[in-house]
């Protein structure tokens, strides 16, 4: 099952979504829809379009702790 990690602009969800396979985390991305995004919107390739980023449950913890939690080696 999975489970959603992020919502945000496409261009960051691409990234997301690679930097998490390169953690061999399966990452999968879909855009959001909303009842304000319209038909023509639906077929742009928008990059600031709103996207989720799903990763499975077992893997979730492993993708907060990657990207959500602040390292002490970088103070």
């Amino acid at each position: 099952m999975m489970k959603l990690f992020y919502t945000g602009p496409l261009v960051n969800a691409e990234l997301l979504v690679t930097m998490l396979e390169k953690h061999g985390i399966a990452a999968t991305q879909s855009f959001a829809e909303s009842s304000e995004t319209g038909a023509a919107e639906a077929e742009n390739d928008d990059l600031s379009r709103l996207t989720n980023v799903f990763v499975p449950e077992a893997d979730y913890a492993t993708a907060h702790r990657l990207f959500y939690t602040e390292r002490e080696d970088e103070l």
